[in-house]
């Protein structure tokens, strides 16, 4: 099956970039239809995030292009295992490398900030051909032959995957031999791995481990977002984020935490048609009484 999968990509991933264009807009339109469940939790996390900034015919604009973003996303991906550097600076446009290059010359490593924002597998493997090499947190996938398949297409590149259970040990080493640590913060995780923090208004439970590992490593974090711009992308480079260091472990991860949160709300506000609203971000909620940074499993 793994064969398989690698032959369907080919033949996908070797379409024009026109017609991947627009056979992932067209399965955006459909998905957007059928798939009623994700389609009302975006427009509910919409509502949640935005309040009546914007209008019903607006949230449903936007509901609407996450869809078609996603499917152009699964076209795109079949690409990534053919590119080469040359094809991937025809394709991407890049701003602010010179933050990666200037974290990186303090010999602590990077930690790469960011989200489920444009084409973020894209983002990884265009980092990898420019030759910042990536090591990328991710959770395995259920199903084994999918997780061989996306494993494959994401070490294409040159980049490493480091799945998230127990890896903090690894990624320290990885940042004291300076290497960019790429970590994606802006999903809902259960109460025990995360802070409540403002996230568009509302406390969302986030990862604190991005917060963690920038105490216990001293490396930069540097956030990078991937945006459409035309029939290409725009990588962009932030500047680095301030860690707050006082000594006060719990504190000073919470409020980083808080920071990183901020700087992915802001990119989000800027395109919020290219952010992943099908997610149930605030899912965990802090139990009532509790003050804030505890939490059930509850509905959006």
């Amino acid at each position: 099956m793994l064969q398989l999968l690698k032959a369907l990509a080919f033949l996908l991933g070797h379409m024009p970039p026109a017609a991947a264009t627009l056979s992932g807009r067209l399965l955006g339109g459909i998905g957007y239809r059928l798939l009623k469940k994700h389609r009302k939790i975006a427009l509910a996390n919409l509502e949640l995030a935005f309040g009546k900034t914007l209008s019903g015919a607006e949230r449903e604009r936007i509901a609407k292009a996450v869809f078609r973003n996603l499917a152009t996303m699964l076209f795109e991906f079949t690409r990534i295992p053919w590119l080469g550097r040359s094809d991937v600076e025809r394709l991407v446009r890049f701003t602010g490398l010179e933050n990666f290059d200037r974290a990186l010359q303090r010999g602590k490593g990077a930690i790469l900030l960011t989200g489920h924002f444009g084409n973020w597998e894209l983002l990884g493997a265009s980092l990898g051909h420019m030759g910042y090499r990536l090591d990328i947190v991710v959770r395995k996938l259920d199903h084994p032959v999918f997780e061989e398949f996306v494993s494959w297409t994401r070490t294409r590149p040159g980049n490493s995957i480091v799945y998230k259970r127990r890896a903090m040990r690894r990624l320290i080493r990885s940042l004291a031999s300076n290497s960019i640590v790429a970590i994606l913060v802006d999903q809902n995780v259960a109460a025990v791995e995360g802070f409540f923090v403002d996230f568009f208004g509302q406390s969302a439970c986030t990862n604190k481990g991005p917060a963690i590992l920038a105490l216990a490593s001293g490396a930069a974090v540097v956030p990078a977002f991937i945006m459409r711009e035309g029939a290409g992308h725009r990588l962009v480079v932030l500047e680095e984020l301030e860690v707050v260091n006082t000594g006060d472990r719990e504190a000073d991860a919470l409020v980083n935490t808080e920071r990183f949160t901020k700087a992915v709300e802001e990119m989000i506000r800027k395109r919020p048609e290219e952010w992943f609203w099908v997610h149930r971000r605030w899912k965990t909620r802090p139990e009532q009484g509790s003050g804030g940074n505890e939490g059930t499993l509850e509905g959006i």
